[in-house]
């Protein structure tokens, strides 16, 4: 193949079967996964990642990843690296006894662009095939670009515009929009085999810059949000979070401008290689190739005009993933989903964020949907961490919010549910380290999630099976008053402890705080209707 000359692309629309015959989730309602793996065959890397959890927001049981460098030299040579088909081997034949011995309802193996395109491709595939009784599935490079895309859509449902997976031998673009996947190509944009091409700078620039060019006549250009996929983009971003002294070193979510990628890309020009890899800890196989996929993130940057760039660390085996479920479980909100089966796995009392979000969402009627999903999954969250030491409990609040593995949350999101969860537990002021990834909240939001915090602080003091049935709150933003109405049955909950909770929220509100015990209702709830017709306030006078 003569690296000058752009191969053909490869195009099509999104097919209305999938790659995979039998659907995980018999069950719409379902939430639960058993154990799902996905060995990933790709021209750089070897992955097997194992699924467990929460059904709609992937939990990842087990992920190791080995760089093989199947692609290396597929170019030149029109064969699979011998090195590494050795190194690709041995770590197949890992995972397979490793898939083994976990005993996974569901093990699924797909291998892309240097498979399927290498003379020695197929006897290879046998030979894997033979060694561990696993089917490989080798698939083209519509499909790659379709299940990469799906992998996005597993944590942004609402994303729209173009995502691009940059592999080791190839790079796949994809649209994505209302919960689907649309248009699909593929292109020999991969840093193998870019590496082949001659001409130097000069060569290289053309070269990609026509293919680019053939890619945005057959997707189109008019996509404001670019998805970013792969180990070299990611790569790109940890540079660009070193270049901005970012300080929440999240991948997953994280926003750049073209601006910001441009800036970064003339400042990895400007230092070597090595100083570079030293001061972030990327692998030197990762780092080998980040100049080519630079070039090629210059052009795309360019040639598209996004306005937005997001990276996303859901890709391919994501994808599978969403492949397999049934549309009422993709619908779901994932982040919704991963608080839900957090709660259930690890607080004392599963069941009770639903119940105190009720309890607590008088203080914020008026927000916006997107933060009162942030509000119920604080609520969701909020005692998930009692096992840790009562000293570093606030911490370790703040640390599951800001690098757990949560998907449809942006970093504005994460420093928000964590501020909020910190002060679930703690009524001082920030700790440095917090301090630095709070200056990328507003004032107002900073005040918002402290509110949330007392709120949540106070709220738990209430725990029962029934909080509809033992207490209410009542806000009255414009008379500035903030009132607790209690059962009397459970008035005895509002003890000094609770009362220094429940002054606490209300200064934080700058609202006056009084308190109501009430007769038990007919239908012993705790309601507007009930405080009303009872007409009885014991014990009523103001806490305030």
């Amino acid at each position: 193949m003569d690296g000058n000359t752009p191969p053909q692309t490869e195009t099509r629309r999104t097919p209305s079967a999938g790659l995979f015959d039998e659907p995980l989730f018999h069950d719409p309602g379902a939430r639960d996964l058993k154990q799902v793996g996905v060995i990933d065959v790709g021209s750089n890397s070897v992955r097997l990642v194992v699924f467990d959890g929460a059904a709609r927001s992937p939990a990842y049981f087990f992920n190791e990843k080995v760089l093989c460098g199947l692609g290396r030299g597929f170019v030149e040579s029109g064969r699979l690296s011998p090195e590494g088909r050795e190194r690709a081997r041995a770590t197949i034949k890992r995972f397979a006894l490793l898939a083994q011995g976990m005993r996974m309802s569901n093990l699924t193996m797909v291998a892309t662009a240097a498979m399927r395109e290498a003379e020695d491709g197929d006897e290879f595939r046998a030979q894997i095939e033979h060694d561990t009784g696993l089917r490989m599935r080798v698939i083209d490079g519509a499909e790659e670009a379709r299940l990469s895309a799906q992998g996005v859509l597993t944590g942004w449902p609402d994303a729209e515009g173009l995502v691009c997976d940059i592999g080791g031998s190839s790079m796949e673009l994809a649209t994505i929009g209302n919960g689907c996947v649309h248009s699909t190509v593929t292109s020999p944009l991969g840093p193998f085999r870019l590496q082949q091409i001659k001409g130097g700078k000069k060569g290289l620039h053309d070269h990609i810059g026509s293919i680019l060019k053939d890619l945005r006549a057959q997707i189109g250009k008019n996509h404001d949000a670019l998805y970013l996929v792969g180990g070299s983009w990611r790569a790109i971003a940890r540079l660009d979070m070193e270049r901005c002294n970012y300080p929440l070193k999240v991948l997953h979510e994280y926003e750049m401008t073209p601006k910001s990628v441009r800036k970064t890309l003339e400042w990895i020009d400007e230092n070597s290689i090595d100083a570079l890899r030293s001061a972030t800890g990327i692998s030197n196989e990762r780092m080998s190739l980040v100049p080519l996929a630079s070039q090629v993130l210059r052009q795309l940057v360019h040639i598209f005009g996004p306005k937005k760039i997001y990276i996303s660390s859901y890709g391919i085996r994501e994808g599978i993933l969403y492949e397999q479920m049934p549309p009422a479980l993709r619908s779901r909100d994932p982040l919704i989903e991963a608080c839900s089966f957090m709660e259930k796995s690890s607080a004392r009392i599963p069941g009770f964020g639903a119940q105190l979000y009720a309890f607590l969402r008088p203080l914020f009627r008026s927000r916006p949907a997107e933060r009162r999903r942030l509000i119920r999954a604080a609520c969701l969250l909020h005692d998930v961490n009692w096992r840790a030491h009562p000293d570093y409990r606030a911490d370790a609040c703040f640390d599951t919010a800001t690098r757990a593995n949560l998907g449809g949350l942006s970093h504005s999101g994460r420093v928000f549910l964590g501020i909020a969860l910190m002060y679930r537990y703690k009524s001082g002021g920030l700790r440095p380290r917090i301090k630095d990834m709070a200056g990328m909240l507003s004032e107002a939001d900073l005040e918002e999630a402290k509110t949330l915090g007392r709120a949540l602080r106070f709220g738990a003091m209430l725990t029962m099976d029934h909080l509809s049935r033992t207490a209410e709150l009542r806000y009255f933003p414009k008379k500035a008053e903030l009132e607790l109405i209690l059962s009397r049955q459970m008035a005895g909950l509002y003890t000094e402890v609770a009362e220094q909770r429940f002054r606490s929220l209300a200064n934080q509100l700058k609202a006056t705080p009084k308190v109501r015990v009430l007769r038990q209702s007919s239908s012993g709830s705790v309601s507007p209707g009930a405080a009303s017709g009872s007409g009885a306030v014991s014990g009523g006078s103001s806490a305030g």
